[in-house]
């Protein structure tokens, strides 16, 4: 077995021809960065006119293998050998590598070298870039040293671990169908019992029993952990899935003075405003007791209750229902220029049960009970998911490096006991 740099069996983010001899109109496969996932989790669905891609955007053809450069999805193990691409080419995000197998070797086994423990390791070693926004450069693909067996070797590896990451991806599919559904059942019975409590009680919209709708700051910040004393600017993260995260913020520059206004409080009811996920759009939370110096940031909103006619922690139920859901997406589609940002008159004409706040501080407390049991069962299948990747992992680098004769290795045991 040899050893040889990666740019002398494969092209490192070469020029796709087949790409340029396409017309205008012709239809190509997008990939955006939430939709390269290995295996059947790959999501090729979605297409764009040539001519909509031209610029600003990574080319590909059927039979590249596309490593993520950006973290934290370089370090998961995200990269893919792609095909069934419309036309034989895509586009997609810029924040992917190019890796174009030449006749040395086999582009599955390319796949897998990309995939093992050593390369994730390494490659994150050579991230550049700020905390949050580092990056695998160019240079370390083209230099780095890969072994190299025979082509029959390699195909006999990439056969092996073919029929065995298969086996493991099925049942990561199958992990990952089950948290789907015990999600979408969560919100099932949340949605149907603000609709029996709307029945009961009527509706009415948001507007009449809040305050007001305040808008966050965006200074400039510095992508790390806030220190005790320091003050620090919540992300739009912050808020997704009906809960407050603390830990997704930025700290303030000790150059910046505090606009203290915007300072978050427990009991502070939230709503995404704005983000590159149209999906995480009127995501709702309630600030719990925090010990930072937290202030809003300006793609979040606060929603100032009006506490006689309303419960916060209700309202980030209520407004996480499907009926809220479907009139937020046609709020968001209808702004003409709007389509990533939510507008203040969307939110005040979501319409929400008129039930007394005795009645509301007894739901959400139940809510909170089912949430938690929701979470608990997710939790478990989060850890099985884990699991599975990881072993998933290990048996490629094994069989890569050459740590068994893949001939006679059976990598059934790898995933006993998930």
């Amino acid at each position: 077995m040899k050893t040889v740099r990666l740019r002398h069996v494969a092209q490192v983010n070469p020029t796709t021809p087949a790409f340029d001899r396409l017309a205008l109109d012709d239809e190509v496969t997008f990939l955006p960065m939430e939709a390269v996932w290995p295996g059947a989790r790959l999501d090729r669905s979605a297409s764009r006119k040539k001519g909509a891609v031209i610029n600003g955007f990574t080319r590909f053809q059927n039979g590249d293998v596309l490593v993520p450069k950006i973290t934290p999805t370089f370090e998961a193990g995200r990269a893919v050998l792609i095909d069934g691409l419309l036309n034989g080419v895509g586009a997609g995000t810029t924040e992917l590598h190019v890796l174009r197998p030449g006749p040395q070797i086999d582009g599955r086994f390319l796949y897998y070298t990309v995939n093992t423990h050593a390369f994730l390791k390494f490659g994150k070693s050579e991230m550049y870039g700020v905390a949050g926004q580092q990056r695998v450069p160019d240079r370390f693909l083209r230099d780095l040293r890969i072994q190299l067996p025979s082509l029959a070797e390699q195909r006999r590896i990439a056969d092996f671990l073919d029929t065995e990451t298969s086996r493991v991806d099925r049942l990561l599919s199958a992990r990952s169908s089950q948290a789907k559904l015990l999600n979408d059942h969560w919100h099932s019975a949340l949605s149907e019992e603000i609709e029996r409590l709307a029945s009961r009680y009527g509706m009415v919209r948001l507007r009449h029993v809040i305050r007001s709708i305040e808008q966050g700051w965006s200074p400039q910040c510095e992508d790390r952990t806030v220190t005790e004393g320091e003050w620090g600017v919540v992300k739009a993260g912050c808020v997704n899935g009906g809960l407050f995260d603390p830990a997704q913020h930025k700290a303030l520059p000790s150059s910046i003075q505090p606009r203290r206004e915007f300072k978050l409080a427990p009991g502070d009811l939230l709503m995404s405003r704005a983000s590159g996920s149209p999906e995480l759009i009127g995501s709702t939370g309630v600030v719990p007791e925090i010990k930072d110096n937290l202030l809003l940031c300006d793609k979040i909103y606060r929603i100032h209750i009006d506490k006689r006619r309303s419960s916060a922690p209700f309202l980030a139920y209520a407004l996480r229902s499907h009926r809220t859901r479907q009139h937020i997406k046609m709020g968001i589609s209808g702004a003409e220029g709007m389509a990533n940002n939510l507008p203040t008159s969307v939110v005040r004409d979501c319409l929400i049960p008129k039930a007394p706040i005795d009645v509301q501080n007894a739901q959400y407390k139940n809510f909170d009970r089912t949430r938690d049991r929701t979470s608990q069962a997710r939790r478990h299948i989060d850890i099985s998911i884990a699991l599975l990747t990881e072993r998933r992992q290990a048996l490629i680098t094994a069989a890569v490096t050459g740590q068994f004769d893949v001939s006679t290795a059976s990598g059934r045991n790898t995933i006993q006991g998930v």
